[in-house]
């Protein structure tokens, strides 16, 4: 492949991806409105843009293959922060790589596009969207925008709805647990598959706790080794008693389920940045 384009790079997801997707590609593309992500990778260049310019992405996703779409506002947040990073962003991606005639966008969706759904309903991936938060919300615009554009322009997308990405320290991440070398696996998957048309995928481990489906996924080859049942007995042992009454603890969604629309949902998850540094 001669171009990627990685956007969310400066984020704690992105330091992970780059050095392999560097490996996949003459020139690697990464991208986020930081100042800079310091040190490169070999065949790596960093552009700082804006994913609300359509015209910022257009010129970013020039000669480009396929993008890696992770950037965005990570969190639950006011409307209109979400709405300009999230849903505008996410149209401009779209768009852009439209226009420049990229084959695929491989787009970070996420569990909170059906969070009100309770964890004791196993979900595959076609269950229809049912938001927590307005996050929520926009992975699901995102995912019915990859719809259209296939349909309407034949352009391919991969919606890999990730759980919790991040170190396993509560009860729930027993189940949704999506360890950083399956995550790597994952969108390697998303981009090396010969056809995947317009995809949805759950991002998670091999957890034996799973509340989701990949089944009609398969065709994606995505094959995940870890299982956070290795952290069971120190995380249980620490956790207080659960509370059924409690959306945060019964919806797939987490804590996203339990707060009020606009404010942080990950404010509450104790998320461990560890970030990959060179």
């Amino acid at each position: 492949m001669k171009k990627l384009v990685l956007t969310g790079a400066g984020g704690r997801l992105g330091s992970y991806l780059r050095e392999p997707l560097s490996k996949m590609c003459d020139e690697l593309v990464s991208t986020d409105w930081v100042e800079d992500i310091d040190t490169l990778y070999p065949g790596e260049s960093y552009v700082k843009a804006d994913l609300g310019s359509l015209e910022q992405m257009e010129a970013v996703l020039e000669d480009a293959d396929m993008v890696v779409h992770f950037g965005a506002i990570g969190d639950e947040a006011a409307w209109d922060a979400i709405l300009h990073s999230n849903i505008i962003g996410a149209y401009n991606v779209w768009e852009a790589a439209a226009r420049k005639g990229l084959r695929r966008v491989v787009y970070a969706s996420s569990i909170h596009a059906v969070g009100m759904y309770p964890k004791t309903q196993r979900i595959d991936t076609e269950v229809p969207h049912r938001p927590d938060t307005y996050y929520g919300l926009a992975k699901c615009f995102a995912e019915d925008l990859g719809s259209l554009y296939w349909d309407k322009k034949g352009m391919e997308s991969v919606h890999l709805r990730i759980l919790s990405a991040a170190q396993v320290n509560n009860p729930r991440s027993l189940g949704t647990w999506l360890s950083y070398d399956d995550l790597i696996h994952l969108v390697e998957r998303a981009i090396t598959t010969p056809i995947t048309g317009f995809s949805i995928v759950y991002g998670v481990s091999n957890n034996d706790r799973a509340t989701v489906d990949n089944h009609k996924a398969s065709f994606l080859g995505y094959q995940p080794k870890d299982n956070a049942e290795q952290f069971s007995k120190a995380v249980l042992a620490e956790a207080t008693p659960a509370d059924p009454t409690d959306p945060g603890q019964m919806c797939q969604g987490g804590p996203f389920a339990s707060v009020e629309i606009g404010f942080s949902g990950t404010a509450s998850m104790n998320i461990v940045q560890d970030k990959k540094e060179i």
